[in-house]
């Protein structure tokens, strides 16, 4: 592994750490821009990584939440009361 896809790997799992753990205490919304762009940022770069190494599974799981928290971004979500109205 080289030094940069190591880099790479610690980035993108503090991210996603980062932006769960804040989440789970109530300093940002999982709909948020900031939690959602720390998401896409760490799924990215662990997708990038994890394609390096031939890990396609983590590929695959990594380029999934990448592409789910970037919908999610583009197209903000209404409530469920909000949809039943």
């Amino acid at each position: 592994m080289t030094a940069a896809t190591n880099a790479m790997a610690y980035i993108g799992m503090f991210c996603i750490l980062a932006a769960f753990v804040l989440e789970t205490r109530g300093h940002m919304s999982s709909r948020g821009g900031v939690y959602l762009g720390m998401m896409i940022l760490g799924s990215a770069l662990l997708a990038v990584r994890a394609g390096h190494m031939g890990e396609w599974a983590f590929l695959i799981l990594e380029a999934v939440w990448c592409l789910a928290a970037i919908l999610a971004l583009l197209r903000p979500r209404t409530s469920a009361t909000e949809g039943r109205r």
